[in-house]
């Protein structure tokens, strides 16, 4: 798997309100929630983000509840993946439930600016700065994790899974 976008960068502590405001959890609809991923950190990213962008962020990215709404919004605004110095837990395990790749990589987290073209090669953990010639690490998923991941989340795993062994 390998992703490659413009780098969204935020700050440390950005919790699960500022990923998705509470007052738009009456829908579980990714299309709706993408509408108002991360406006109350940055307004105008709903309108300036592209398939295939990144978010990249400081420490304990996704603090806050632990609702899967979160991650959702980020995957259905098109995000490809997001960078952190560190995760919250929770946050950390929906994002592998809905099939979102993220990336822990404080060296990353660092050197990456706003604006930056980064590529990520979820395999090797690798992750390069496009923009400013520099190459950093992240542990890569192990096996049954990419399987997540390309499947498109936790119960597609399992569906594709029981398929297979029925």
């Amino acid at each position: 798997m390998e992703f490659k976008g413009r780098a969204f960068k935020f700050g440390d502590d950005i919790d699960t309100d500022a990923i998705i405001p509470a007052r738009y959890l009456n829908t579980s609809d990714p299309g709706e929630l993408a509408k108002h991923c991360m406006e109350d950190a940055d307004p105008e990213f709903p309108k300036k983000v592209k398939p295939g962008d990144i978010i990249v962020a400081g420490k304990n990215f996704g603090c806050g509840s632990s609702r899967e709404h979160a991650p959702l919004a980020i995957k259905g605004a098109g995000v490809s993946c997001v960078i952190a110095e560190s995760f919250a837990r929770i946050f950390y395990r929906n994002s592998i439930n809905i099939g979102l790749p993220i990336f822990e990589s404080p060296e990353a987290s660092k050197g990456i600016q706003d604006g930056d073209m980064i590529r990520v090669n979820a395999e090797e953990g690798l992750i390069e700065n496009l923009t400013r010639g520099e190459t950093y690490r992240a542990d890569p998923f192990p096996e049954f994790m990419r399987g997540i991941i390309r499947a498109g989340g936790l119960m597609q795993y399992v569906a594709e899974r029981m398929k297979k062994n029925v």
